[in-house]
Parts: C-alpha cells; structure tokens; sequence
C-alpha cells in the first residue's frame, strides 16, 4: 500500500514517536526517552515536507489519516505546506516573492536573525501565502478546504483535550515537542539557503551530509530543489549527478559543527562567519 517501500522508515518512525509520547505521558517525565522525543519530533516536520511532495501511500483514506497524525505530532495543520512551500518557496527558491525569504529585513547572517526568522518567516507565510490559499479555495473547491479545516479542528482538540486533562504534561509532552518541531524546520530551511546564490543554479542552496541518515535525506538540498518532484530515497543518486557543480563551500559534513562555528564561534570571531555569494553576485552587476 506504501508508494515507495523505502517509506517502511517513515512507518517506523512515525510507529516510534508515537510509543515515545504515549510512555512519557504514561509513565512521566525521563531525560533519555524525552531527548528521543525531541529528536523524533524533528522527524515530523521532515516527514510532512516529504509527504506534502508525495503522498507516502497509494490510499487516499491512509494518505488523509497521515495528514492527521503529522498535524497533531506537528503542531501545524500541514496543508499549510502546500501554499508556502510546494507554490511558493519551490517556485521562487528564496528569490523576491519567496513568503520564506531569509533576507526579508537583513543581509546579516548571525545569531539574531537566525533566532528570529522562525517568527519572521511564520508571520509572512501566513500573511501572503496561506490565507490568500484558503480564500481561493473557499470559492473554488470545497472540499479541500473542508479537508483542511478539518485538520485545524483536529489540532485544537488535541491540545485543548490535553490541557484539560492535565495542563502540565500537555505543555510538557504535546506544546513543547510541537513547537520544537516547526521552528526546528525553519532553521532547517534558513541555514539551506541564508548566504547562498538564490539566482545561482546550483549554489542556490547549503547542503549537509550529517543528517541525511536520520532526517531521510533532507540534507540534499541542492538535489530536492532540482527535482521536487523525486522520492527522498532517490535524493542521494540525484545529488551525485551534480555535486561537483557546487560550490565546496555550500556543502557542509554537519549542520551542528555548521551551526556552532557561524553562530557561536562567529560571534567571537568574523573569520568564523558565512560570507554572502548573493551580495557578492550584487557588487559585482
């Protein structure tokens, strides 16, 4: 029933970050089990982000009932995928018009913006991508938007059902992972595309080999944005075709070494900071 066998990994882990939340809201609070958690609520996100691509199983029913779980697990009705980032940010790639652009109010690459794009980029992608989506779909097909609605009542009842039943592990066990899960993927797609070319074919996008195993490929970025339409699993065979085209320095072997060197050891030292190829390209026109 699966379209792709390779997605028996996305069964399992969305099997796994189920048992983790059900034995911490069982069983209470465990350092071990709620580090996991997080680690699998990262997964979420990347899992919504594939399954907006393409559909992990041949069923519709199965297909809208994995809408469901990724929403509730998420924290965001995952429609919202489709208006900002299958429409919008694939067809702009962090040009102008892209909702999602990294460098909406500055050309900085620092700990600041970084911390800040999340709410930035939130409030945008609301604003000139989900909501206009949603009126359009009102008047022109309704079922889809029932569909989606659907999945914004069935958030609301998760929270608010556990809030009620017990407000402390709620935040604990359901807000927290949530919300640890969406800023988590507009990191993700911030430090993907934050000093890159955007106009650029292949330098358009940072890439890291670090996650790839855990995070089903999501570090292929460069790949995903040539051929959207192709399966995670195939990601690894389509970078190969086009990985000496890259810039070396747009390929990084871990997002947290990535991480640490730009936004901590950058902060004591500039020669630790990224250095804009969009400006770049700008200075020299």
């Amino acid at each position: 029933m699966l379209v792709y066998r390779a997605d028996l990994k996305t069964c399992a882990y969305i099997i796994t970050t189920t048992a983790l939340f059900a034995g911490l809201w069982v069983y209470g609070f465990n350092w071990i089990a709620y580090f996991f958690f997080l680690l699998f609520s990262i997964s979420v996100s990347v899992m919504t982000h594939n399954h907006q691509h393409l559909n992990i199983w041949k069923s519709k029913v199965l297909n809208v009932l994995t809408d469901w779980w990724l929403t509730v697990f998420y924290g965001v009705p995952i429609f919202t995928w489709i208006p900002t980032h299958n429409r919008n940010h694939h067809k702009f790639n962090n040009k102008e018009g892209d909702s999602s652009v990294t460098y909406r109010h500055t050309e900085e690459n620092n700990l600041l913006s970084l911390l800040s794009y999340p709410s930035v980029s939130g409030y945008h992608q609301m604003k000139e991508s989900i909501v206009p989506y949603m009126a359009k779909l009102r008047q022109t097909d309704r079922k889809t938007f029932l569909l989606n609605w659907a999945q914004i009542v069935i958030l609301a009842l998760w929270i608010i059902g556990f809030l009620i039943f017990d407000w402390k592990r709620a935040l604990l066990f359901v807000v927290i992972p949530q919300q640890f899960s969406a800023f988590t993927v507009m990191v993700f797609n911030y430090v993907q595309h934050v000093h890159a070319d955007e106009e650029s074919k292949y330098d358009h996008s940072r890439n890291f080999m670090g996650v790839n195993w855990l995070y089903f490929n999501n570090g292929y970025h460069t790949a995903h944005h040539e051929r959207a339409g192709v399966h995670w699993s195939l990601l690894p065979a389509e970078h190969a075709k086009i990985v000496h085209l890259i810039k070396p320095e747009l390929i990084e072997k871990t997002m947290l070494g990535f991480l640490f060197r730009t936004y901590i050891l950058g902060t004591l030292n500039k020669k630790f900071k990224t250095s804009s190829m969009r400006l770049e390209r700008i200075e020299q026109r």
